[in-house]
């Protein structure tokens, strides 16, 4: 079966985790230090904290954009995006979605946006990122009309790599979050990250990491304080040890997805019962998934099972679930699109060969 993700540990990962392991330094030290310079060079934003996950990293940063009423959030994604909101006290207020793209749909966002909106969630979703310049637009308008300005926060968890206008994710002046979760592109097995606009807001984020406590008080006399209270949400060694791993084969991974979609957007071009979601010039995705939008999806899915190639829907439509009943309404993007969307292998670890027998697979029909 050619799979749909794949976990696998760079070469050299063993030793670092070994060298970690014979230190005696286990939690935060200064590999996750080196991490995070390393991260901060690639975003070309120094202000970044490594966490022990990106759901983690989601909940510190509505707390940071003191997000406990209303939030703006795509119900396309998966459930840690806007779980994090209610687990921070917010509501949800759903925006449609784009039914081209995946992505919220900005036109919807802007008719949503009141002075009671306290953030915007927006979603990055299989890599392919949301116009956040045309969103600061769109949040300049609703400033001069409200007289407050939204916090964004960018969900970029499927995201490392990718660039709007060539500029990374992180260096937009809003809240981003990543995720190296075992099966990204970069990987820490588990770990995240959170991605700041000012020094200010970095020195109160790492604080909240580990439980507001700083990290150089003086435990030994316990003479400190907590002024605000945080979290257990520190990165550890070993993660980063894995990490910086990852670091350095993650280009040549994102590469290859890469190539692996332009070579799906040639050949899957015009098949009878397929839709292409939309590139657009300046958005440039990572491609961690590689949806399409087709008829008869349940026989799609199982036609390529039979050839031997996994595909997932990957996620629910959130507002679906039960415990959020309550914020229901029309969404005419997504009713186009949900029953319809796919996702097909696209990974680093597909050879030539194999993503040739993927799209014959494909277009010869189901």
């Amino acid at each position: 079966m050619i799979p749909l993700f794949k976990v696998e540990v760079p070469a050299g990962a063993a030793d670092r985790v070994t060298a970690v392991l014979d230190s005696g330094m286990l939690g935060h030290g200064p590999l996750v230090e080196e991490f995070e310079r390393q991260l901060g060079e690639r975003i070309g934003n120094p202000y970044v904290a490594a966490l022990n996950n990106a759901t983690s990293g989601l909940q510190l940063a509505l707390r940071l954009a003191g997000a406990d009423g209303e939030v703006l959030s795509t119900p396309f994604t998966f459930e840690a995006t806007n779980w994090s909101i209610l687990a921070g006290g917010g509501r949800i207020t759903w925006v449609d979605v784009d039914p081209a793209t995946l992505n919220v749909d900005l036109e919807d966002l802007a008719k949503k946006i009141t002075p009671r909106t306290r953030a915007v969630m927006v979603v990055h979703w299989g890599g392919c990122p949301v116009d956040v310049e045309r969103l600061a637009r769109i949040l300049d308008d609703a400033e001069a009309a409200h007289g407050r300005r939204p916090v964004v926060v960018e969900d970029c968890a499927q995201a490392w790599g990718a660039t709007v206008h060539g500029r990374p994710l992180g260096r937009h002046g809003n809240l981003c979050v990543y995720s190296f979760h075992a099966t990204k592109h970069l990987s820490c097995g588990t770990g995240g990250l959170l991605v700041l606009p000012d020094e200010e807001s970095l020195r109160r984020a790492r604080r909240l990491r580990f439980f507001g406590i700083e990290r150089d008080a003086d435990r030994v006399h316990a003479d400190y304080d907590v002024p605000e209270w945080g979290y257990n949400f520190y990165l550890n060694e070993i993660g980063a040890a894995i990490g910086l791993s990852s670091l350095t084969v993650v280009d040549e991974r994102i590469a290859r997805h890469r190539a692996n979609a332009a070579y799906y957007d040639a050949e899957l071009a015009g098949v009878p019962g397929l839709e292409l979601t939309a590139r657009t010039p300046g958005l440039d995705s990572s491609f961690w998934l590689y949806p399409v939008l087709v008829e008869d999806r349940d026989a799609f899915i199982g036609k390529l099972a039979a050839a031997g190639v996994a595909a997932s829907v990957v996620c629910r439509r959130n507002d679906a679930h039960g415990c959020v009943t309550p914020s229901a309404e029309p969404l005419p993007g997504l009713e186009a699109v949900h029953d319809r969307a796919v996702n097909i292998p696209v990974g680093w670890w597909l050879s030539d060969e194999d993503r040739a027998h993927v799209a014959h697979a494909i277009r010869s029909g189901w």
